[in-house]
């Protein structure tokens, strides 16, 4: 009961907040003020705008806004998401495009469960429609998911992404991002010992902690000083009783919002202060660049608690897939069974969150894949955000990536896949 309250105490202040803002706008937008000469007015009326609109962002989940594709023949495609496998905690789902023949180039993109909804990668996904059939991990919010639906660890996560990989076929690349990139790979190795004719073409890895202790950060530093009581403690609590998920234990987004602000806050001070100066003098529009970042930074999902501390504990701290000895539902997974599925991976220079060496460390573990089949590119200059979605990734990743997957596609093995998949219609 006691982590029940804090959890809907956090909902009632991000309500109120919401309400301040709404308030503040409403009463200094009131008609009669505009005779009135004082610039404390418009302040006002500009902040309560921006705060209404950041706090009623904080749990919603952002539309893909991905409507259409411009095709070769300089037609408009329409783009339809659809649900290809589904999940209790995450479903596969894909972006069909209407009226165009299915694509040579099949990709499935891994998005992170890590406070972020996978609508993340939207402008990674806008860069690939026009040249791949793409599907990615739609992870669900933990707080709208009942206590009956079970539990949902690493373990759980690496054998939805083998359900995902079986269910698309042999003849799909498979491109990972950030935190689930370990994860991706432990489940390319599971399939390559359990079902050969499962695994994909091609395996790309963005900037993912395979191995955390390569070099260090303010995230694998964090890992290291910190308990697993304590970590337990201090982030997670029970879902409050206004949603379905009620009574699970979760790690809150809002709680996650709390720890990425406050990494930057004088930068995310400085952003709120001159998007509010932009609001009072009329300059500011609905998708500018300050409310096109935030709407998709504020809103943000929840973690179930075994999901986060079993990362924290056994990726960061035990690094089991550093020394190759992950095991899923009972499993040992050996990395080195992998021979046949042809490996990049993508740092960038500049990335604090996943730092270069731990994401190249995927290749050493790969002792049963030729070196032929294995790539590596550290991207100059590039952070974190720059390596998926960024300049660095229109202008050099992506051509890069494209050019692997041409390169490692083969000849596609007769094999249906096992659960019937979304056609274009």
């Amino acid at each position: 009961m006691k982590y029940m309250l804090t959890y809907d105490l956090m909902q009632s202040l991000r309500n109120t907040n919401e309400w301040y803002g709404a308030t503040a706008r409403a009463m200094a937008s009131y008609p009669a003020f505009a005779l009135s000469m004082n610039p404390v007015v418009p302040l006002i009326a500009a902040w309560g705008e921006v705060a209404e609109r950041s706090f009623s962002r904080m749990i919603v989940k952002p539309d893909w806004g991905i409507r259409s594709i411009v095709g070769p023949e300089g037609q408009d495609h329409i783009v339809d998401v659809k649900t290809v496998v589904e999940r209790p905690f995450g479903n596969l789902v894909q972006f069909a495009v209407r009226r165009r023949a299915p694509m040579a180039r099949k990709v499935m993109l891994v998005a992170p469960m890590s406070g972020h909804y996978a609508t993340l990668l939207r402008s990674t996904v806008a860069s690939l429609l026009p040249d791949c059939d793409v599907y990615i991990t739609d992870w669900h919010n933990a707080r709208d998911i009942p206590v009956s639906a079970g539990k949902f660890d690493v373990e759980d996560y690496t054998l939805y992404l083998v359900d995902f990989m079986r269910a698309l076929g042999p003849d799909t690349h498979v491109i990972s991002v950030c935190q689930p990139v370990p994860l991706t790979l432990a489940a390319v190795a599971y399939l390559a010992a359990e079902d050969p004719t499962a695994q994909p073409r091609s395996l790309t890895l963005i900037g993912g902690p395979v191995d955390p202790d390569a070099a260090a950060t303010d995230v694998t530093d964090f890992g290291r000083r910190i308990t697993m009581g304590q970590l337990e403690h201090l982030a997670i609590q029970r879902v409050g009783f206004s949603y379905k998920g009620a009574g699970r234990k979760v790690y809150p987004g809002l709680l996650q919002l709390q720890s990425f602000m406050s990494m930057n806050a004088e930068r995310h001070s400085k952003a709120f202060t001159e998007q509010i100066m932009r609001v009072s003098r009329g300059e500011a529009s609905d998708h500018d660049a300050h409310n096109r970042f935030y709407d998709e930074y504020l809103a943000v999902m929840d973690m179930t608690a075994e999901f986060y501390l079993s990362t924290v504990e056994r990726i960061f701290k035990n690094r089991e897939i550093a020394r190759n000895e992950f095991v899923v539902a009972g499993r040992k997974v050996d990395l080195g069974a992998i021979t046949q599925v042809a490996v990049i991976t993508v740092e960038g220079a500049n990335d604090d969150i996943s730092a270069p060496g731990q994401c190249v460390a995927a290749l050493k573990l790969l002792t049963g894949l030729p070196d032929s089949k294995k790539q590596q590119h550290l991207e100059p200059g590039a952070g974190h955000y720059g390596i998926f979605a960024g300049k660095s990734w229109r202008l050099n990743i992506r051509p890069l990536v494209l050019n692997f997957i041409d390169a490692n596609s083969g000849v596609p093995v007769t094999r249906k896949p096992k659960i019937g998949l979304a056609s274009s219609q």
